[in-house]
């Protein structure tokens, strides 16, 4: 006779067995295991349900949290509720060498977490438009008079003053940043511009400024603090657990001995003036230098910080590279161009006994200009005649030159120090004259394609110029362009093109180049990176001020779901808990009544059967 036994690990060491010759039994113990069974499949049951409800209600309002968070960045137009009193304010002057603007920041309290930034962005009046105002001239006019810096200065302030609240201006940072007009200054008059500001601004406005708050800054803070700028608004400094987000292994800097972090991907500024052309991207990597030389050039070009407001927390360490080459935006190259051309065919005159390009007659033929297209150059009291030939492929030829490459390694324009691009983990957005050569005239803004873009400049190039005047007249260019445009885009084109893969080094293959002149319609000045960057230690008042309350709610939302958890397999275990437990009273109860009958049916195991009847 067999009998089978089982066992449960829990109090009292309860175990039943089931006889097989309990025949009489045999129906009563099925359906006492088929209701077990049920009971414990719809308790799995609801506990899966459970689970997945849970986890997609709160997976959805996670992802749709971050949807709405970017949305609100992208399409953020409304007027700012200046009588929201957790509302910070923030003041940036932008002291350029043609005017000054001062553009007033916003953004709500911090939400506790170290590993979040502020949310700043551009304060907007009740008609919705930006809180922006510009005067002329650039203050480094004021160079033999500093004392009148000040009552220059004012009207921005006071238009400032006439926007933020009242009683937020004892709490308002003030920044007065200077930068071209006044770096070329010599230090004494940039020194006593300076002093003007700090002595008198503090007298007339309520203002926080401190000494630090007004100075003049470099090249390389300016490009740091537009690719600051660029990056916030598309979201790059944010943590992402998103699986489709670009990701980049990063070697965060003066933490060699660590593992590689991995964060989202940033992307890169190109940025091409009149003037200049400056380039701007992060290097996640640690970078190795050909020479001792190349190394200590590198060092005034790597900048390094931490956009955290922790400084011992590394997520937000950043290393960019950051390089400005005067004299190679397009007006500037063409201008140097055009005097190399002028200089070259004087001196061939000169050798050769002709008079290229000094009569209407007989002009130079400039590959750089549309086909039949007239230009003139004046130079020294002579004038040169131009007449265009529209070669695209010549033009650039002439203008490789002008490069200054060198064959060092790791080098671009004028052989200047460049560390290497991940050419197939990156990303650029092209401001400026790389949107205006790819958009303006040939149409193709957004999104670069080599291929298609020497293919748009060699017809265009190509195309008489009577035909393009006929073409503009009928307003089939941008708003915006000219007759300069128009002119020079030939040249400008190649310009760029000769820039972007000669000089830096991209090759025509490299399909993430963006060209924009806005960002989400928005055009985004690097005062809004200069605002983050010094603004980052704030959210440590607010962190120390809430961080108990603040750490508790971080947990709580963070580990909500694992409660829910917790708490479906305690009801399980209860619930088991006490079926078996009735179902050990019930034997017990049917074992005291039929043991003097029936003793062999009911033992306990290791007990000879006449010790049980003594027992009992």
């Amino acid at each position: 006779m067999g009998r089978i036994s089982i066992s449960c690990l829990l109090p009292a060491s309860w175990h039943f067995s089931i006889s097989p010759v309990g025949c009489p039994r045999l129906l009563n113990t099925t359906l006492r295991q088929i209701l077990v069974i049920g009971i414990l499949a719809a308790a799995v049951s609801v506990l899966y349900y459970s689970l997945v409800v849970i986890r997609n209600k709160y997976g959805r309002a996670h992802r749709d949290k971050r949807f709405h968070r970017y949305l609100a960045r992208v399409t953020d137009t409304e007027a700012t509720d200046t009588n929201n009193p957790n509302l910070n304010y923030g003041i940036v002057v932008d002291c350029g060498s043609s005017g000054s603007r001062i553009f007033v920041y916003c953004w709500p309290r911090h939400n506790g977490n170290p590993h979040d930034l502020l949310d700043i962005k551009q304060m907007r009046d009740k008609t919705r438009k930006p809180v922006v105002m510009k005067i002329k001239p650039g203050i480094s006019e004021f160079a033999s008079s500093p004392e009148k810096v000040s009552d220059y200065i004012s009207p921005l302030l006071s238009f400032a003053a006439q926007h933020v609240p009242r009683a937020k201006h004892k709490e308002t940072p003030l920044y007065i940043l200077c930068t071209a007009g006044m770096r070329i200054l010599p230090e004494s008059q940039q020194k006593a511009i300076l002093e003007d500001l700090l002595t008198d601004i503090p007298v007339h406005f309520d203002f926080l400024f401190s000494d630090s708050h007004a100075e003049v800054i470099s090249g390389k803070q300016e490009g740091v603090y537009a690719w600051i700028g660029i990056n916030f608004v598309l979201g790059r400094f944010e943590h992402t657990d998103d699986e489709d987000e670009a990701v980049v292994e990063v070697h965060v800097p003066g933490s060699e001995n660590q593992e590689a972090i991995f964060r989202k991907r940033t992307v890169g500024v190109l940025d091409m003036g009149g003037v200049s052309t400056q380039i701007a991207y992060e290097v996640p990597k640690t970078v190795s230098f050909a020479s001792s030389q190349q190394e200590e050039v590198a060092k005034n070009l790597l900048a390094e910080f931490n956009l955290g407001c922790d400084a011992h927390q590394t997520e937000h360490v950043y290393r960019v590279y950051v390089a400005t080459f005067l004299g190679f935006g397009g007006n500037a190259a063409r201008q140097r161009y055009e005097d190399n051309l002028f200089t070259s065919t004087v001196l061939k005159n000169r050798l050769l006994g002709k008079q290229t390009g000094m009569t209407s007659d007989s002009p130079y033929l400039d590959p750089c200009l549309p086909l039949d297209a007239q230009d003139e150059i004046q130079q020294n009291g002579q004038t040169m005649y131009l007449r265009g030939t529209g070669d695209f492929n010549l033009c650039r030829e002439m203008i490789q030159p002008f490069m200054n490459k060198t064959n060092e390694t790791q080098t671009s324009l004028n052989g200047v120090y460049q560390p290497a691009v991940h050419f197939q983990n990156s990303e650029f957005y092209g401001f400026s004259e790389f949107y205006y050569c790819t958009e303006d005239v040939l149409r193709m803004g957004g999104d670069y394609n080599a291929a298609k873009f020497t293919k748009a400049a060699k017809d265009y190039c190509a195309t008489k110029w009577s035909v393009l005047r006929e073409r503009f007249d009928r307003g089939l260019y941008a708003s915006h362009a000219d007759l300069h445009r128009l002119k020079y885009q030939c040249f400008k084109s190649a310009w760029m093109y000769e820039v972007f893969h000669s000089g830096f080094s991209f090759p025509v293959s490299y399909s993430n180049l963006k060209t924009a002149l806005q960002v989400y319609d928005k055009e985004v000045q690097w005062t809004l990176g200069a605002i983050l960057y010094r603004t980052r230690f704030l959210p440590l008042r607010d962190i120390q001020q809430e961080n108990f309350r603040g750490n508790h709610s971080h947990w709580r939302s963070f580990s909500f779901v694992h409660n829910h958890y917790l708490f479906f397999v305690c009801f399980l275990i209860v619930l088991l808990s006490i079926l078996l437990y009735l179902l050990r009273l019930r034997r017990i109860h049917r074992r005291m009544l039929r043991n003097a009958s029936s003793p062999s049916l009911w033992i306990e195991e290791g007990l000879p059967p006449q010790k049980i009847a003594g027992a009992l």
